[in-house]
């Protein structure tokens, strides 16, 4: 309120001194054309005050240049127009001059403070076109609410002289208070209720409208063509107000329409993410019934066959070996999911050290020992391999994962090779089989989560690949597969690693 008054008090003492100025500048040039008082040049005089009028009209309002013309008019008869001093005018002629000047300052002056006003009316809308232009490609280079709201608080501040607050819905018709721009006029609170009014009739409030024009601020509705997103609340000057009512309708309708296509995309995102989320969760759970429910059942046979018959020692070393092979199953797809959750978590942190890459394959083969058994596994490492350095149980369990993979589609009896060297400053490992490989179409899926190729024999989740993948993007490095012309596939692994130091090395025990 404080604000609104000033404001007022300020243009009211601006128009007071315009007029002033306007009593003395007439002043001063009647005083200046005084020794022209004389029946031979008193006709000069009226130029020369005509002259001003159309000065004083390019700078002043309507008033003044009335005002101006009127006292030019009378100080000419006064002064200049024989009889001196008086108001008499004798000579017809004389008389006709008066009229003539007085019609011609007062329309001289009208029509110069017209042009101004034009002049001033289309550099206004040419100011508005830029500034809209502007605020529309800053709100089409933006994405998110929050820089969306950065920029309409931004053109606000550049166009109105203070910040603008926005009140924004939360999807459920429940508004939010943004935080207000830092301006020095901005200590007034917005009516809440008066927010809650405007957002609800979709109507503008509070200054230079009908409802409560006494307010600090303008309320204006953001409207949007599916959705309405909130409120903007703005102090803005009088004068730049004034008669621009539809250049801020217009910017709110901009702004309204980039804070709704940020909800409308992040409900499009939110959907997607929950629609995938449900099919990512549906698949696992199928997956999950399904290849949980097989080593489960062969525990569970062997188990009752064991504690329900009295088998001879054969067949029971036998059925405790189907238990121990079962166990393994569950552990290592329980494993594989706990990898999974890790990975998508980021919880994953590095143990780099430096390590034989011997003891890595030989370690790898000897916990696989029973699933490599059926397979005539190949293992080629260069005598001249040199440490690496890198996280020894990850590698592990990426190479753990490979030849499973290779295992699952691979004839029993046929070749497995493993194959590690050290190229372009890196660790390259690589696993082939085989098999019958894999099919093009397949090739780009097959690190995707709970990705199976079709007809793939029934055993795992799906995860394994995908591990393989998160694992060596932690190392910061890179895996792809190809099929083998003569059969088979082949799985390549690379991690940057640099030549240790001999004098820095600590070897891992």
């Amino acid at each position: 309120m404080n604000g609104i008054l000033t404001g007022r008090l300020s243009g009211t003492v601006k128009h007071i001194f315009h007029y002033l100025l306007v009593i003395l500048i007439i002043g001063l040039t009647t005083l200046v054309c005084l020794p022209l008082s004389s029946p031979q040049s008193y006709h000069i005089v009226s130029f020369i005050l005509l002259f001003v009028v159309a000065i004083l009209a390019v700078f002043l309002g309507i008033g003044p240049v009335l005002l101006a013309s009127t006292m030019s008019a009378v100080s000419w008869n006064y002064f200049f127009i024989p009889p001196f001093h008086t108001f008499h005018i004798a000579n017809t002629e004389d008389r006709l001059m008066f009229v003539s000047f007085f019609i011609i300052a007062l329309l001289n002056g009208i029509l110069t403070n017209r042009i101004r006003r034009q002049e001033r009316a289309v550099r206004d809308r040419e100011n508005q076109t830029n500034a809209l232009f502007r605020l529309t490609a800053g709100l089409s280079g933006v994405r998110g609410t929050d820089e969306v709201i950065r920029v309409a608080e931004e053109h606000f501040r550049t166009n109105s002289g203070a910040g603008a607050r926005f009140i924004i819905q939360d999807g459920n018709n429940t508004l939010v208070c943004q935080p207000a721009a830092e301006s020095g006029e901005d200590d007034d609170q917005p009516d809440h209720d008066l927010v809650k009014w405007v957002f609800a009739n979709q109507r503008k409030a509070g200054r230079f409208t009908g409802n409560r024009p006494h307010e600090p601020f303008t309320y204006f509705p953001l409207t949007g063509a599916m959705i309405n997103p909130g409120v903007a609340v703005c102090r803005i000057a009088e004068e730049r107000y004034r008669n621009k009512d539809a250049f801020w309708d217009t910017c709110c309708s901009h702004i309204a329409g980039a804070i709704e296509r940020e909800f409308l995309g992040e409900m499009a995102t939110r959907a997607r993410v929950l629609d995938e989320s449900d099919r990512f969760y549906g698949t696992l759970f199928n997956l999950v019934s399904h290849e949980f429910r097989i080593p489960i059942a062969a525990i569970m046979g062997a188990s009752d066959t064991l504690m329900s018959s009295e088998a001879s020692e054969e067949n029971r070393k036998e059925l405790y070996g189907e238990i121990l092979k079962a166990s393994a199953r569950l552990n290592h797809m329980t494993e594989n999911l706990l990898n999974m959750s890790r990975i998508e978590s980021g919880r994953i942190s590095l143990r780099l050290d430096w390590h034989d890459v011997t003891d890595l394959f030989q370690r790898v083969t000897l916990s696989l020992k029973q699933e490599l058994a059926q397979f005539h596994v190949i293992m080629s490492i260069p005598e001249d391999m040199p440490l690496v350095r890198i996280d020894f149980s990850l590698v592990e369990l990426i190479l753990n994962n490979l030849l499973l993979n290779a295992t699952q589609h691979s004839p029993p009896g046929s070749a497995i090779k493993t194959e590690a060297s050290y190229e372009n400053k890196g660790l390259v490992i690589r696993v082939s089989d085989s098999g019958p490989g894999f099919p093009p179409a397949s090739l780009p899926r097959l690190f995707d989560k709970f990705f199976r190729v079709e007809g793939s024999p029934a055993g795992g989740l799906g995860l394994g690949l995908s591990i393989v993948r998160g694992l060596v993007d932690a190392h910061r490095g890179t895996v792809s597969v190809s099929n083998i012309r003569e059969g088979g596939a082949i799985f390549t692994v690379t991690i940057p690693s640099e030549i240790p130091d001999i004098n820095q090395l600590n070897l891992a025990e």
